[in-house]
């Protein structure tokens, strides 16, 4: 699909009117303002100009190795994606040029800070120490790609001073559910350096896979790193789903991370999420059994043992870790460890005893302590999810990452011990961030670009020197619903934009239109380097009175965006939406038959998202995909979900509600229908649900293996049909269910509920048509 962004960024970057056609694009800033994401602290613009072309040299005006690695870094960004390749070169600077300089008297004293200056003679950055030189290199790197044209920039002149907000400027990769290559983790390292973000949370233990080579314990990575998928190797599955990184491959990857002046901070889960390491080594469990690596999204029962034989396997393996990553933090998980297995084992229990410890929780807060003991002779801290509080003899210098809400984030400070916070699911970049029809895999509900960029870093309850105690700010990529890198990029981009400015910029900066005006040359910049940018922000909604079109053949549009900004132009006839097709105003009286097409468009006439379509006519009303039907009452958890779980697919998506098979149509004119068509398909139920199994509802079948059964307007109402499901070991995933229904008129709801076995398969509906 076609998404040309803006040749100029409209808000900010004009040419100078009589003189267009000879000067290059030009940049100005506006209101303390530049084309720049995050925006940078302090902005002072003057009435002169600079233009950096081919002949302009990026110098290196010192002898530090960092330095240079800033020059070519930005180089080669710029020679990628505008198209300019610039020389780098030592020694005195000539004119025309661009300088970069390690300076101790920089005007910017904080950490990782810079100063920019453009002058009419040059380009100078300066800063104290080497990560805030290579953050202005970035900002220059935005000033001149201002639009995805090639070629000569002109920069108006400026002054920017600028330095972050906060020291943790966090992102999580969870490489367990599913696995990156090398190249794709350093793809999106390279992200989150033009983002100014500084740190990658790597999670890479759990219990569907241990992906961290640890040469004491090979089995780690010979059993633990694989999983034998449900359906394996039918239906796009992969026979075996797995791999890990060795160790080389990790020195190659925490190098290239240091390189653009990014931490990584590993996270080896502990005393729960441990099935894929008790699967290599039955000991280190409680019961002594062998399970599978675990195919289950969710909570497991499966917890380390807290004999010594296991801490010593778990500070061998911290050995072999603190080897590979240099970062003052080692994440050890210490979330969702459901105490089961603990309380069901007399050893456990008679170590508690000679412990004087009286609660499953407090053991786990022994667990903690004894690991952040060992961590700290090392000269290294932990760090640990929200319930590491619990167990209320956490180390002196342990972090709390707060995911559970701010709860935990307000209590750890308030205790004196630092956090991070990453509350779920206001950061949690696996929830989708729209529900449109296509819309990628992932939880609902939907967590906007505008929710991310809206998110308080600091709880208002918090004191001055309570807030001293906030590190920064993490999102978290999730990947139980993410199979492919590109679908990690469409989870993560553009909402990363919005969370740099959250944790690089001053507050007083945060100006959500300005960021909007900002955002398509950013847009450019992802298209350049191929990045799977969503563009959810910027599609339009195509809305329509569906009963009221049924009832006269007329019907009222609307059409909307999330960011309420720009300009939507539309079809009626299905073809596709220009610049000089209708623009929307107001809510549009259409009759039947139409297709409506709809897109978002900058002030330059450069499209921001690929058009919508929506058929309305009689057919079309009366057919609604799944993603359309509602969860019926009592019961908000959704998921859109794939196919398979490890098939690279992101399309077609399914919502499931693992609790309750229980969906609802809306309110529908049934004049004239005569017969429902579901289109049904069965799914895998690998989730673990720990505690909560409890809440998945059970209702009782009449025939073999279950039915589709439709009830009247209420899920308590009368039976209008009752499908029944084919055998499972005998049928194709994706099926066809048939009904006849009564004369109904008016509008009418229609409850559908599956009654399938709950020990089996989840049954999801794909679309549901209605006919005469």
């Amino acid at each position: 699909m076609t998404r040309r962004l803006p040749t100029i960024l409209h808000a900010f970057a004009w040419l100078c009117a009589g003189v267009m056609a000879v000067l290059p694009a030009a940049v100005h800033a506006r209101d303390g303002a530049v084309p720049v994401i995050p925006q940078p602290a302090q902005v002072v613009t003057t009435e002169g100009r600079f233009t950096v072309d081919a002949d302009t040299p990026i110098v290196i005006a010192d002898r530090e190795k960092a330095t240079a690695g800033a020059a070519a870094y930005l180089s080669d960004l710029v020679a990628r994606t505008r198209g300019l390749h610039l020389r780098v070169q030592r020694g005195p600077a000539p004119a025309h040029a661009i300088v970069l300089q390690r300076d101790p008297r920089a005007a910017v004293t904080q950490a990782e800070g810079y100063a920019l200056d453009v002058t009419p003679g040059g380009i100078r950055i300066s800063a104290r120490d080497d990560a805030g030189l290579f953050h202005g290199a970035i900002t220059l790197w935005q000033l001149l790609t201002p639009d995805a044209q090639h070629g000569p920039v002109t920069l108006a002149t400026m002054q920017i001073r600028d330095w972050p907000r906060f020291a943790w400027r966090g992102l999580m990769l969870d490489s367990v559910r599913h696995f990156q290559s090398v190249a794709e983790v350093e793809t999106l390292l390279d992200q989150m350096a033009q983002h100014k973000m500084n740190t990658l949370h790597w999670h890479l233990t759990d219990d569907q896979g241990w992906r961290i080579q640890i040469k004491r314990y090979p089995d780690l990575t010979r059993i633990g790193a694989w999983r034998t998928p449900p359906d394996a190797g039918k239906n796009g599955e992969p026979k075996r789903y797995g791999g890990f990184y060795t160790q080389d491959e990790i020195r190659d990857v925490v190098a290239y991370a240091a390189a653009r002046h990014i931490t990584i901070v590993p996270e080896i889960d502990m005393p729960g999420h441990a099935q894929a390491a008790v699967a290599a080594y039955p000991p280190l469990g409680v019961t002594g059994k062998r399970p599978e690596v675990s195919i289950d999204w969710g909570v497991n029962p499966w917890l380390y043992n807290v004999d010594d034989a296991t801490f010593t396997f778990i500070d061998n393996v911290l050995d072999e870790v603190m080897a590979l990553f240099p970062s003052t933090y080692i994440h050890v998980g210490g979330d969702e460890a459901i105490k089961d297995q603990w309380e069901a084992s007399p050893a456990v229990q008679a170590k508690m005893r000679e412990l004087g410890i009286t609660g499953e929780s407090a053991l786990q807060g022994w667990f903690i302590d004894r690991i952040g003991q060992y961590l700290e002779k090392h000269g290294r801290k932990l760090i640990g999810w929200d319930e590491i509080l619990e167990g209320d003899n956490l180390p002196a210098d342990a972090t709390v990452m707060s995911w559970r809400g701010i709860d935990g984030a307000i209590k750890a400070a308030l205790l004196g011990h630092d956090v991070v916070l990453s509350p779920s699911p206001d950061l949690y970049f696996d929830h989708v961030q729209s529900d449109l029809p296509d819309e990628y895999a992932g939880r609902l509900g939907v967590k906007s670009l505008r929710d991310v960029y809206g998110f308080q870093a600091v709880p208002a309850v918090l004191g001055a020197e309570q807030a001293k105690h906030v590190l920064g700010v993490q999102a978290n990529i999730w990947t139980e619903h993410i199979p492919t890198f590109a679908h990690v990029e469409h989870a993560a981009f553009p909402r990363l934009d919005a969370l740099s400015e959250v944790v690089w910029s001053p507050p007083a900066t945060n100006n959500w239109q300005g960021f909007l005006e900002r955002l398509p040359a950013q847009f450019e910049r992802y298209h350049a380097q191929h990045v799977n940018v969503a563009d959810s922000a910027y599609a339009v909604d195509i809305r329509a009175d569906r009963n009221l079109a049924l009832a006269t053949g007329r019907t009222t549009v609307t059409l909307a965006n999330q960011v309420d900004a720009e300009t939507i132009h539309y079809t009626l006839d299905g073809s596709t939406p220009t610049p000089e097709s209708p623009r929307y105003a107001a809510p549009i009286n259409v009759t039947l038959p139409a297709t409506v097409r709809a897109a978002t468009f900058a002030a330059d006439g450069s499209q921001l998202a690929a058009p919508r379509e929506r058929v309305l006519d009689r057919a079309a009303l009366l057919s609604l995909s799944g993603d359309l039907l509602q969860n019926c009452r009592g019961a908000d958890f959704r998921l859109r979900l794939q196919p398979l779980p490890d098939a690279k697919s992101a399309q077609p998506v399914y919502m499931v509600n693992v609790f309750d098979a229980c969906q609802e149509l809306p309110p529908t004119w049934m004049d004239g229908v005569a017969r429902i068509h579901v289109e049904a398909v069965r799914l895998p139920r690998n989730f673990a649900l720990a505690h909560e199994q409890k809440r998945v509802i059970s209702r009782p079948s009449t025939t073999a293996f279950g039915e589709l059964v439709v009830h009247a307007d209420r899920c308590d109402g009368s039976v209008l049909a009752s499908l029944p499901l084919p055998d499972p070991a005998r049928s194709a995933r994706n099926f066809d269910l048939d009904a006849a229904l009564p004369a109904q008129r008016g509008e009418h709801a229609l409850c559908l509920i599956y009654t399938a076995p709950v020990d089996g398969s989840l049954y999801a509906i794909g679309r549901l048509t209605l006919t005469p």
